[in-house]
């Protein structure tokens, strides 16, 4: 039977739950299971949760910004025998020393929209528009651009870089299919070519094939897709474009390479 972690919060739970994953992560799989109780408003609703979720696990980790609450909770851990985990206070206590100045406690503070995540919602529905060449004609507006043959990662790599801000075009290479001309007019620094080896392609669109039970022909044969992939990259070579493997990678790694060459440029050029 696992043990709970109970996510206490007076906002909806995401840091403390995050932080109480990676920790749970440290273990095997299935000795611990995480329960939120989040919005927590006042210490008389905060005592009855912990009262009513402290069975024989009794662990908390919490996120609490009001000053009442955290020392509510303080006050659990010392007298009810509550084992808890402050994941918010040690650090805003610390930095609060350092500069000498008061926290906002402000719940939810750090998920107040700004700037930034105006730009990660644009950045979302730009590459959703622009998912496996559709409206080519926006490739000139795009800061990246992803390029390669089919089952090579282009629609989560574009989406997870539009989390982190980018505005992401694909273009799929197909064989027999001229790519669109914008792609020819665009900076070439600013197009990624994703290659994959033949063997890990071959495996991933047989296996498609029998998720969708249809078969397409030559589409999962090793001839056609070394082909396929000799041909694109012959055509990455014209653009000059930056070539990104993709077999046996995580998506977040393959995006890091990406970005961290997108930075580079970007200081090269100041």
């Amino acid at each position: 039977m696992p043990v709970t972690i109970h996510i206490l919060s007076d906002s909806i739970g995401e840091t403390a739950d995050a932080v109480a994953r990676a920790v749970a992560a440290q273990f095997p799989a299935g000795t611990f299971r995480m329960e939120r109780l989040p919005k927590v408003e006042s210490t008389t609703q905060l005592c009855e949760l912990v009262g009513s979720h402290c069975g024989e696990s009794c662990i908390f980790f919490f996120t609490l910004a009001e000053g009442p609450l955290r020392e509510e909770m303080e006050r659990c851990i010392v007298e009810r025998g509550v084992r808890g985990v402050d994941i918010l206070g040690p650090g805003v206590d610390l930095l609060s020393v350092v500069s000498g100045l008061e926290p906002k406690a402000v719940v939810g503070a750090y998920r107040l929209p700004d700037e930034a995540y105006y730009d990660r919602i644009e950045a979302m529905e730009f590459s959703m528009k622009h998912d496996d060449g559709q409206q080519p004609e926006g490739l000139l507006e795009a800061d990246v651009i992803l390029i390669g043959v089919s089952r090579t990662s282009k629609t989560p790599l574009s989406m997870y870089l539009a989390s982190k801000g980018f505005r992401v075009a694909n273009i799929p290479l197909v064989p027999l299919s001229t790519p669109p001309i914008e792609l020819f007019e665009v900076d070439p620094r600013r197009v990624f070519g994703l290659i994959s080896s033949a063997d890990t392609l071959t495996n991933i669109r047989s296996k498609r094939m029998e998720e969708l039970g249809s078969y397409v022909p030559g589409y999962a044969e090793r001839e056609r897709v070394e082909t396929e992939l000799d041909e694109a990259r012959a055509l990455m070579r014209r653009i000059g474009c930056l070539m990104v493997r993709t077999d046996n990678r995580a998506i977040e790694e393959t995006a890091q390479d990406i970005i961290r060459y997108l930075k580079g440029r970007l200081q090269t050029e100041d």
